[in-house]
């Protein structure tokens, strides 16, 4: 391949790496949005297009693969080449745990938790995710930092959360029938699960900043 083309490719998969964090972040934020609104159809068109980021996510690992595979990279273009590899696999993840949120939706009873702001939680990893991909568009060191500490917030907004569910289910009253309890527990652990995997998507937006750093300076400082 001559070297204008080589290098043609891999700015494409770097407009493509960053339009699939774009799809990604659109998918989460209808998750979101058809959990806060208990909206059915939106949960149901978030579940029914992580197909498209499926797909999308096998081509430009296909693209990864053939960089590596023909053109032997080294240095600067090896590490972008490989963590665009690692990027695209963490925003297939967070894809999957959108499609969760629009699962929960579809499978709750009611909002019996009114104390548990989930809404805040995810917007939080949500700017996490963007500026992790803001850090991998801008070639921006420092943020990549920045998301990793950010990261510190969502795990307490997290634990805090949870304690709260647990409490309330401690205390609750009023529920004596096993059909109540039955319901009472479903949504317990539905909304369990929503801030286990929301406090995911902040874990794997650390991961796209960890990777960034080390593409653009060669440091695994937040890697490990």
């Amino acid at each position: 391949m001559p070297r204008k083309q080589y290098q043609e490719r891999l700015a494409e998969l770097r407009e493509d790496v960053l339009y699939m964090s774009e799809l990604v972040a659109e998918r989460l934020r209808m998750g979101m949005d058809a959990l806060e609104q208990k909206d059915e159809a939106l949960a149901q068109e978030v579940i029914e297009k992580d197909a498209e980021v499926n797909q999308l996510y096998l081509e430009l690992e296909q693209d990864c693969v053939d960089l590596l595979a023909l053109q032997q990279p080294v240095a600067g273009d090896l590490r972008f080449i490989a963590a665009s590899f690692k990027i695209i696999t963490d925003l297939e993840r967070i894809g999957d745990l959108a499609t969760n949120l629009g699962g929960y939706t579809l499978e709750a009873h009611r909002d019996v938790f009114p104390d548990v702001d989930v809404q805040r939680i995810g917007e939080a990893t949500l700017d996490m995710l963007e500026d992790a991909m803001d850090a991998f568009a801008d070639e921006d060191a420092a943020a990549c930092y920045e998301v990793s500490d950010a990261d510190d917030t969502v795990d307490e907004m997290c634990e805090v959360a949870s304690s709260a569910v647990v409490r309330d289910l401690i205390e609750r009253e009023g529920v004596d029938s096993e059909e109540d309890v039955e319901d009472v527990m479903a949504d317990v652990s539905r909304l369990l699960l929503t801030i286990r995997d929301l406090e995911r998507v902040g874990d794997h937006a650390v991961n796209i900043a960890a990777r960034t750093l080390y593409m653009l300076e060669n440091d695994d400082e937040l890697i490990y």
